[in-house]
């Protein structure tokens, strides 16, 4: 008797419980704990938390730049020609005279840009390519696959190079460069993940009962797929930004008269300017060694945010 009444009391126990927690649900609480403990998860990788502060300091410094900048990028000064760096001239200025740290925040914003503008475009192709292919295979399917692994056995920097010297100089060319050669890895990685989910019990109840097969497939099945995608954005952004800082160093990138950071690591070509006209490269190769180690960085710790299975570990 004892016992039975010890029951129900740890029964009705149990039922107060999963009342508060049904009520929560409703009110939306369980939703907002779920958020901050993906934040707090975030903020204890302490490499993305600096990887996140470095990155948000040289994006909001670059977009500030012409409230922060006192000369022009472009205009040459001769009479301030190879200054090393001082208090009108935090960065020094190179060979025409201009200013260098001018021209890094200047320079910082096209290449951003590029960089995060060709990851996108080639994440959507990839995306949108990779979740259709790997949903329904087919004809589709093997074609592209193969069209990605042609481009996948060239190294990526020297098809990017011959591409260059193909399409020649310019802006837009650099980014259709770069979309060209980038959509093959979040192609592979977004069909990968959706071949392993179509075989799933709510796709195949979702087949069952005659859904759409872009419907399955983007509105249902993507979003379990997002998480790795997100973190090859990251890095596929680092990559261009890198790629672009070779192609303009060698004279492939965007033409030599607009600011980028590889066009100002182009002035250190030269053993003489590397050696006695440091300020011209050192300041930006800094800057940009900062820049994509902190996107790799935030990449690692959206790895950790995103994936499921570390999800369950915290």
């Amino acid at each position: 008797m004892a016992t039975t009444e010890a029951m129900k009391r740890k029964r009705t126990k149990n039922d107060r419980k999963f009342d508060r927690i049904l009520k929560a649900e409703e009110e939306g609480r369980i939703r907002k704990s779920k958020m901050s403990r993906s934040v707090q998860k975030m903020f204890q990788n302490r490499l993305a938390v600096i990887g996140l502060m470095v990155f948000g300091g040289i994006l909001l410094t670059c977009l500030l730049a012409p409230l922060i900048a006192a000369y022009d990028p472009v205009a040459p000064d001769l009479r301030s020609i190879n200054q090393p760096p001082s208090l009108q001239h935090i960065f020094g200025t190179d060979k025409l005279g201009r200013d260098v740290f001018t021209r890094t925040l200047y320079g910082g914003r096209l290449s951003m840009l590029i960089g995060l503008g060709s990851a996108l475009i080639a994440a959507v192709i990839g995306v949108l390519l990779g979740c259709y292919g790997g949903y329904k295979g087919g004809i589709f399917d093997k074609v592209v696959l193969r069209l990605s692994e042609v481009f996948m056995s060239f190294p990526q920097l020297i098809l990017v190079m011959m591409l260059g010297m193909i399409f020649g100089r310019g802006l837009g060319n650099l980014i259709f460069i770069f979309v060209l050669t980038g959509w093959g890895g979040v192609y592979r990685q977004a069909r990968a993940r959706m071949l392993s989910l179509r075989e799933e019990e709510y796709v195949q109840s979702m087949k069952a009962f005659g859904i759409n097969d872009f419907v399955i497939a983007y509105k249902h099945m993507l979003p379990n797929a997002i998480g790795p995608i997100v973190v090859n954005l990251t890095l596929s952004t680092a990559m261009f930004i890198l790629d672009e800082a070779a192609m303009s160093l060698l004279g492939l990138g965007v033409p030599p008269e607009i600011a980028t950071w590889g066009n100002i690591l182009n002035a250190a070509q030269d053993v003489f300017t590397m050696q006695n006209y440091w300020w011209q490269w050192l300041p930006v190769g800094i800057v940009v060694s900062l820049f994509v180690i902190s996107i790799n960085c935030i990449g690692d710790g959206l790895r950790d945010l995103l994936d499921p299975k570390l999800r369950k570990e915290f």
